[in-house]
Order: structure tokens, then C-alpha cells, then sequence
């Protein structure tokens, strides 16, 4: 039996990652993630292309969901099988799904009651995509695995989970098939981290595979050196200081939030900045931080050290985890300059949107930005220099200082992909470029082809090949 391969989302685009991998009578989906660009969300309400129920496994590369917020629709369509995930990631995911259900909830209810008072219909239905009991329905089946752990996954395949250095517990899958002619293996990059980013661990590298499947989010652009941010987020910070404005950060509560906090403590004990309050206004993110502390053993040598020396930057002074809807509230009534932290990362929900209503035609006020925004997303079209904005239903004009960080991206960028697929000793048969924007994988791909010589090709959505 050939061994298939076909590509289900995050293909020419950035989000909804879906990969299915059929071999030995076996079905496999890598990823099953949420679409987020406005122009593909449609597809998050299409039946799966086959039947879930068919699916003998499903297997995490990590806790965004981008990678994982369809998993308890699949499940509520009828997949048993498991999901295998590493340690941290399981115990995360499940913090973010059960969050992603209930902004499905708190959206979709939201959406109806404006969308009867102005008389019209949405793009979308005005239900939720899955409830909390569908994320909750889901948790039984995830399994979590160690890094290097060997997981049999049907007659003569195996997978190997290794760390990606992206975000807390992120994988890239090694994924082996052994058949009579002999067997082949096939690497799932999942989101490339960077190497000697704070934090985290430096990603794994391979000597041999015969396949690849490389994500491109910054295939066409090469990152900002050095990787410290700290000189960029100091000036923000006494600039919007001396403005006598707040900072309004928008941040993924998955590592994002992490990394902020980081560097803000390293800027405070080096007294660089004003010693201002700064807020974690994210339940989710809050409950994320715990799980850094849980697992120390993922981290590296040097946040290792600050965890045990009491000099953790998950409990610096001025910090302030803000849980209740009420406390959220409460923070506009501040004086003084403050930085929160807020979701969603690219302002597509969460509390964010409502700090950016009361801070956004604030001259005064900076909304900084780190890392990559997506087509389609209010924190693209803010970043993209639009004049006028809309925001929970209504209009404001854009006149706070807009600012952005990449220096933080948990991404690799092209050369750091080409440094970490060139580990390889010997050339893969096929490399596949996926999740990026068209013209970042379009680049990615041909720079790959000039530099190696190798095959390479950039799938388009629903794509099938046969891996010979």
C-alpha cells in the first residue's frame, strides 16, 4: 500500500494546520488546527474531508490553535481514536481549548444580539463552532508523551515526538513507515524555534530523513539580529512613560506571554525602566505560566537558574495576574502608565479588543505589537497603518502610537530554517513548504531549490501526493 499524503490546511497559508498521512491500512491526521485569517474561517464550518470516525490517531505538534483548536469539533463528529501529544502540550492544549470554546460562545451570542439589532446576518452562523462540552468531551483522549519516546501507531509505523524549541512542549514528528520494500520516514517540522532564545531549549535537529514537511511563516524574511529585544522594548516603554499613556500589548497566552514577562524582568533588575505595574490580563495565560513552572525540565540552562535563584519573571514585583472580568474592567481606571498584557495575540478576540477601544485614539498610548500578525486580522490591519478601525461592532480612529517588536518571534526565520533542514546529511527525496502566506512559501521554496538542488514543492490546499 502506497503511502499517502495529503494537505488539509496551513497549505499557501498560514493557519489551520491538517496534515493526513495513510499507510499501512492506518490513518493519521498531524495537527487539526483552527483557521484565523478572515478568508479562510469559512472553512472551519466544513465537514472534514473524510469521515473522523476513519481517523485511527491524531497527532499535536503543539498547543496553538492554529494547530489544535479543531480538535473537539473532530471529536464531536465522531473521532475516538487518540490524541499523542508531548507532556506540557497536552496539559496546555486543554487550557486552550476549553478557552477557544468559550470565546466560540461568548462570539457567537455577541454576534447574534448585534447582528438582530442592526437587522442582518453575519458571514458566519451565529452559533458557536464547539462548546466547552465538546472541548471537555475531548479531553479523555490525549495522551502525553515524553520527547524521544517511540510511539507505535499501527502495523510497522512508529512516531518520535522531539523538541522544537517554538513554545512549551512543542514538537516537531518523525514519523517512520516500514513496509516490505523497505521504510520510510517523513518529519513534520511543526513551527521552528529559533536557537538561543530565552527560555527554551534549542530545537532538534535531524541527520536523515527521506521527507519533510517545513512550515515557511518567515520563509521570505530574515529576523532582526540580536534576538534580545531589550534596547526596542526599553525605549517603548520610557517613551509611553514620558507620554504619560499606557502600553497595550496584545500577546498569545502560550510562550508570547511568557517571553514579555521575561524581558521585562531582566529591563526592571537591570533598572532600565520606570518600576511601572504591569498586568497579565489573561485567566489563560495565568494558567500557562503554571504549567512553565511545572515543568522546569524543559527549560533552559539559564531561566533554569532564575526560577531557582528566586529571580523568576513570573513573580517580579509590579506584577499583577488579573483573573475576573471586573478586575479587567477595573484597569481603565488607572492613572499612571501601565502595560497589559492581553489576548489574542493578533487583537481577533479576547480582552484585548476591549484595552484597545479605551486606548487606541489615545496619542498617548502605545499599542506594541510582537512578532508576526496574519492577513486578515485586526492586529494586521492596525499594524498595516489603517487610519480607522473596527472594534467590538464600532468605528475608532486609529491616533495611539503603533508600534512592533519581531525580534520575539518564536518563528525561525529563512535562514534559520535552511540552517536547521540543512542539518540533514544527505538530501530528503521531497521537501514540502507549508504554513506561510503564498508569497512566503513561494520564496522559501525556490531559495531551498537555489540553494540545495533539492525537490521541493509548496502543496496547495488539498493536495494529495504519494510518498514513493
Amino acid at each position: 500500500m502506497p503511502i499517502k499524503l495529503s494537505f488539509l490546511g496551513a497549505a499557501s497559508n498560514v493557519t489551520g494546520s491538517r496534515y493526513l498521512l495513510e499507510a499501512n491500512n492506518t490513518r493519521l491526521m498531524i495537527d487539526c488546527g483552527l483557521y484565523q485569517e478572515r478568508e479562510f474561517k469559512y472553512r472551519n464550518w466544513e465537514p472534514f474531508t473524510i469521515p473522523p470516525s476513519s481517523l485511527d490517531a491524531v497527532l499535536l505538534t503543539h498547543a496553538h490553535v492554529d494547530h489544535c483548536g479543531l480538535v473537539p469539533k473532530l471529536v464531536r463528529d465522531g473521532f475516538r481514536g487518540k490524541v499523542y501529544c508531548q507532556t506540557a502540550t497536552c496539559e496546555i492544549a486543554q487550557i486552550i481549548l476549553l478557552d477557544s470554546a468559550h470565546l466560540q460562545e461568548e462570539d457567537a451570542a455577541f454576534k447574534k444580539r448585534r447582528h438582530e439589532r442592526e437587522k442582518r446576518k453575519g458571514p458566519f452562523p451565529e452559533i458557536p463552532l464547539y462548546t466547552a462540552d465538546d472541548a471537555q468531551a475531548a479531553f479523555p483522549l490525549f495522551v502525553p508523551v515524553n520527547y524521544e519516546q517511540v510511539i507505535p501507531l499501527g502495523d510497522g509505523i512508529n512516531a518520535t515526538f522531539h523538541d522544537a524549541g517554538h513554545v512549551l512542549g512543542s514538537s516537531m514528528i518523525k514519523i517512520t513507515v516500514s513496509q516490505p520494500g523497505g521504510h520510510r520516514s517523513i518529519i513534520f517540522s511543526g513551527d521552528v524555534g529559533r536557537r538561543e532564545r530565552p527560555i527554551l531549549r534549542n530545537p532538534t535537529q535531524f541527520s536523515q530523513t527521506d521527507y519533510v514537511v517545513i512550515e515557511s511563516t518567515y520563509g521570505d524574511r530574515i529576523h532582526q539580529e540580536p534576538i534580545d529585544i531589550g534596547d526596542d522594548l526599553a525605549e517603548i516603554v520610557n517613551a509611553t512613560w514620558k507620554a504619560g499613556g499606557n502600553i497595550i500589548l496584545p500577546s498569545f497566552a502560550l510562550q508570547r506571554s511568557q517571553e514579555i514577562l521575561y524581558h521585562m524582568n531582566k529591563l526592571l533588575l537591570e533598572d532600565r525602566i520606570p518600576h511601572l505595574m504591569v498586568f497579565l490580563d489573561s485567566p489563560m495565560a495565568i494558567s500557562i505560566t503554571e504549567v512553565f513552572k511545572r515543568h522546569s525540565e524543559l527549560l533552559d540552562k539559564e531561566m533554569f537558574r532564575l526560577m531557582h535563584e528566586h529571580k523568576s519573571p513570573f513573580d517580579f514585583p509590579g506584577l499583577k495576574m488579573v483573573q475576573t472580568v471586573d478586575e479587567s474592567k477595573a484597569l481603565n481606571h488607572i492613572s499612571g502608565t501601565i502595560m497589559i498584557i492581553a489576548g489574542s495575540g493578533m487583537c481577533t478576540g479576547g480582552r484585548v479588543k476591549h484595552h484597545l477601544v479605551t486606548n487606541i485614539t489615545r496619542p498617548e498610548s502605545t499599542i506594541l505589537f510582537l512578532g508576526y500578525q496574519a492577513i486578515g486580522t485586526l492586529g494586521r490591519q492596525i499594524i498595516d497603518g489603517a487610519k480607522q478601525v473596527r472594534i467590538l461592532g464600532q468605528h475608532y480612529p486609529v491616533r495611539a502610537r503603533i508600534a512592533q517588536i519581531h525580534g520575539i518571534s518564536a518563528h525561525a526565520g529563512r535562514d534559520e530554517l535552511y540552517q536547521w533542514i540543512t542539518s540533514l546529511q544527505s538530501a530528503p527525496r521531497q521537501v514540502f513548504v507549508v504554513h506561510g502566506e503564498a508569497k512566503s512559501a513561494e520564496q522559501f521554496g525556490q531559495f531551498l531549490r537555489e540553494e540545495t538542488g533539492w525537490k521541493v514543492s509548496i502543496p496547495e490546499y488539498g493536495t494529495e501526493t504519494f510518498l514513493e
